[in-house]
């Protein structure tokens, strides 16, 4: 005998399982914008009933969007990822990687931070109370660091609508949410917006740090106050506030305003022309105004050349270099990624010339076979 509910029955135990947990979601607002806002203030030296006003202001713009940040919530998913049995990545990522992704197309399109699915040879994704689907990888793209991944079956839940991280404002409250079987949901707010530069070889502009810090950062969806998707979740930072300002511990989002220009060509590519790019297998860190090598990918352009962690990278191409950033703009100029470069480095009391040929990166990837 069947005893699988019929679909008029199925929907009635999801509206009440929706109606439930937007309860609960309900009590947790109040009591996370009280702490938040009210502790903030007067970490501030604030009034008091100036943070209680600006408190019951936050709520008050909650409530009127409380449907819309309802569906935002809903179109968050787990995604578990195996990646493949010779994934290089595997050495810093591991194998089985567990993060989360936010529903973006009718066809089942979920957008998530591109390092979760890099590799991959198995995607799933983890939705409502606790249903699986398998999913197929779409995209990943290197330059912003999103991935696209898509369900292989029905969701059955409304996509979130994307928002303009530009407009994203300080004072502003956000939701960051997390998807799967341990999915959470929190009050967030914007302490920065400024250039991000990762030790991998990564740069994006205008990327988004909030406060408090959250762990289950991977993938995770951070929603305007409309129910629109602002960022994904990429890191845990100490310094979200950036600048002079006093450590802060945050949470980096890539903003969804680097996706829109490059949407379509990801679905018809599977990465945007910008990830094609000079690649040297580095891992480097800024230290009083200089770049110091921290480690080397294994089989990498850097480790063939005879760079060694420590070494302090002074030039490319006889261009000065002083942080990451200026680093990544010489290695990545010009249209061809697999070119030679000459790094100056500093090994001790040594200087050096040092001849690396550069590959794309997008090429050293495994994939599937068949892919």
């Amino acid at each position: 005998m069947n005893h699988a509910p019929t679909p008029r029955l199925r929907s009635s135990l999801d509206h009440r399982v929706a109606r439930a947990r937007w309860r609960e979601w309900a009590k947790m607002i109040v009591a996370v914008a009280a702490v938040v806002l009210v502790g903030g203030a007067r970490a501030a030296d604030e009034p008091a009933a100036d943070a209680g006003t600006q408190a019951r202001a936050t709520l008050a713009r909650l409530e009127t969007h409380k449907a819309a940040l309802a569906r935002a919530n809903a179109a968050v998913v787990g995604v578990e990822v195996v990646a493949l049995d010779d994934a290089r990545s595997i050495a810093t990522l591991g194998r089985e990687r567990q993060g989360s992704g936010v529903l973006i197309g009718a066809d089942g399109l979920v957008l998530t931070i591109g390092y979760l699915i890099l590799e991959a040879d198995q995607v799933g994704l983890v939705y409502g109370e606790g249903r699986h689907v398998p999913a197929r990888v779409v995209a990943y793209d290197l330059a912003s660091g999103f991935g696209l991944v898509q369900a292989l079956a029905p969701l059955g839940i409304e996509p979130a609508p994307l928002g303009v991280s530009a407009k994203v404002a300080s004072d502003e409250p956000l939701l960051f949410a997390s998807g799967g079987d341990e999915g959470d949901l929190s009050l967030a707010r914007m302490v920065s917006r400024r250039p991000f530069s990762g030790y991998w070889e990564y740069h994006i502009e205008d990327a988004l740090f909030t406060a408090p810090a959250r762990t289950d950062h991977s993938g995770a969806g951070l929603f305007n106050a409309d129910g629109e998707l602002v960022g994904v979740g990429s890191l845990i930072v100490g310094n979200a506030a950036g600048g002079d300002a006093p450590a802060l511990r945050g949470n980096m989002f890539v903003p969804v305003d680097l996706l829109k220009p490059i949407l379509a060509e990801l679905r018809s590519q599977g990465s945007s022309r910008s990830s094609s790019r000079a690649w040297l297998g580095l891992n480097c860190v800024e230290i009083g105004g200089e770049i110091h090598v921290i480690r080397l990918s294994a089989e990498s352009p850097a480790e063939a050349a005879g760079l060694l962690p420590q070494d302090v990278i002074v030039a490319i191409d006889g261009t000065r270099v002083a942080d990451l950033a200026s680093m990544y703009r010489a290695l990545w100029r010009g249209e061809r990624p697999d070119r030679d470069v000459v790094l100056e480095i500093r090994r001790g009391s040594e200087t050096m010339r040092l001849p690396v040929h550069a590959v794309d990166r997008m090429k050293t990837l495994s994939r599937p076979k068949g892919v």
